[in-house]
């Protein structure tokens, strides 16, 4: 892993291209900001580690997103919010105000959706398990769709919506055989994954739809996810085609059953570091919505409303994470480490995922570099190192560390490891800082703690000596 920071500046159109939020800039006493909050007095109010959104970058992809559909693709469309890569209620009020959807994948994200107040007809639940408590909650309150995900789930849908006396509105997932070059952990359109119904499986499938459960499930289309950090568009193309073949065979074999949703996930990469280079998000969208229209055409099929989910590419580069700066070890030649505040229990992807990151020191985010440290964190792991190999200026304790690209997955990640409380989140726009999750304390990582009675007052253990 190695830290890249201050990315060389290059001409870009969409912020999953920029490794920095798009308001950020340098003030005049060399502090980095994020609009006109200037991020070392954030760390200095909210304490530190510290989870920062720039509001205008997430508003900025999410407009990106909806207009390039809008303009290029001729029927509706929807962009739905990948609620996993980083969801709160504030974030969902965020969403809402763009005219976004939600693609959950939890009852717990559902019920943060039910809890703000968000459009339920906008909501699409995806998962590969879900129980039966999450398919009552999701049909009680009336959801957009269920995403399917296998033959046991499809039966359980129906179970439960013939108890309850309703429809369901599904989408079936598909595991297309399409793989994309990214890592093995977060690709999952090939053959081998444990995500969607294999498509020799949709045969059964279909005549059980459009048989005994024809009261109790209404097929509107198919989902497909190929995976994620994806830099190449050609496994779009593949999707759109593999998904309309299919489309057209169900129309053909079933009575001429028309499918009016398509849903080809998401997944478009971003910059994490100066050696990334993401597709341009109105460009490569401009592309699927052209491609899907001269595909259907050909096969003269109207057109579905179509649907697009992103998370990673929603929000990554609208999030930093502030630490401050502790301890330092020096290795003769071979490196110095510098201690963080926080580490795998708020970013757990480099440890994961080998995810690379960039850096600055957000104090000094002017400073010329002096040196190259390796970021550890505070974990008790010898794996949990956040960045290797970051150029720095010097550097002492109480310096703030500034992580860019930290809005996807390091807060939905975050974890009581080490019982380390987790840390707040806080949102920027129109020049204030609004705080969106709370930091947690020692209170809370022993709230749910329960000692058995038989513990609290023991029986004294006879002394072997005195028998």
């Amino acid at each position: 892993m190695s830290g890249l920071n201050h990315p060389p500046s290059k001409s870009v159109s969409t912020a999953n291209q920029s490794i920095q939020p798009q308001s950020y800039h340098v003030n005049s006493l060399g502090h980095a900001c994020i609009g006109d909050m200037d991020l070392t007095e954030l760390a200095r109010t909210y304490g530190t580690p510290l989870y920062v959104l720039d509001a205008e970058t997430f508003r900025s992809m999410a407009q990106t997103y909806t207009s390039a559909l809008t303009e290029h693709y001729p029927e509706s469309s929807l962009v739905l919010y990948a609620a996993k890569a980083q969801m709160n209620m504030g974030i969902c009020k965020l969403a809402e105000s763009e005219g976004l959807g939600l693609d959950v994948v939890s009852g717990g994200e559902l019920y943060t959706a039910i809890q703000a107040g968000f459009p339920l007809e906008n909501v699409f639940f995806n998962g590969n398990n879900k129980s039966i408590d999450e398919i009552e909650l999701a049909l009680h309150h009336e959801i957009g769709r269920i995403t399917v995900d296998n033959p046991d789930e499809l039966a359980l849908v129906h179970k439960v919506a013939q108890k309850k006396g309703v429809k369901a509105q599904v989408l079936l997932r598909v595991s297309p055989g399409i793989e994309c070059h990214t890592h093995d952990y977060i690709k999952t359109g090939q053959l081998d994954s444990k995500f969607g119904f294999n498509l020799s499986d949709l045969g059964p499938v279909m005549e059980r739809i459009t048989g005994e459960y024809k009261e109790t499930i209404e097929l509107k289309g198919l989902h497909a996810h190929i995976g994620s950090q994806i830099f190449e568009v050609r496994p779009f193309d593949d999707l759109i085609e593999t998904l309309l073949n299919i489309y057209y065979n169900i129309r053909e074999n079933y009575n001429g059953l028309t499918l009016t949703d398509i849903n080809l996930g998401g997944g478009l990469g971003v910059a994490y570091t100066s050696n990334d280079d993401p597709m341009n998000v109105e460009k490569t969208i401009a592309h699927i919505a052209e491609r899907l229209v001269a595909y259907a055409n050909n096969l003269k099929y109207p057109l579905p409303r179509l649907m697009m989910e992103p998370g990673r590419s929603m929000i990554a580069n609208a999030g930093v994470t502030l630490y401050t700066l502790g301890s330092s070890k020096s290795v003769p030649g071979i490196r110095k480490y510098v201690a963080v505040d926080g580490g795998m229990g708020d970013n757990i992807r480099p440890a994961l995922y080998q995810a690379d990151y960039s850096a600055i020191v957000a104090n000094k985010a002017n400073r010329p570099f002096d040196e190259t440290v390796t970021i550890a964190g505070k974990y008790c792991e010898s794996g949990d190192i956040l960045i290797k190999n970051l150029e720095l200026p010097a550097v002492e304790p109480g310096d703030f560390l500034l992580v860019f690209g930290t809005g996807a997955y390091n807060y939905s990640m975050a974890s009581n490891y080490n019982r380390v409380p987790r840390p707040a989140v806080v949102l920027i726009e129109e020049s204030e800082a609004h705080l969106l999750v709370r930091r947690e304390n020692y209170e809370h990582v022993a709230a749910l703690d329960v000692i058995p009675s038989y513990l609290l007052n023991p029986e004294p253990k006879a002394d072997p000596a005195v028998q």
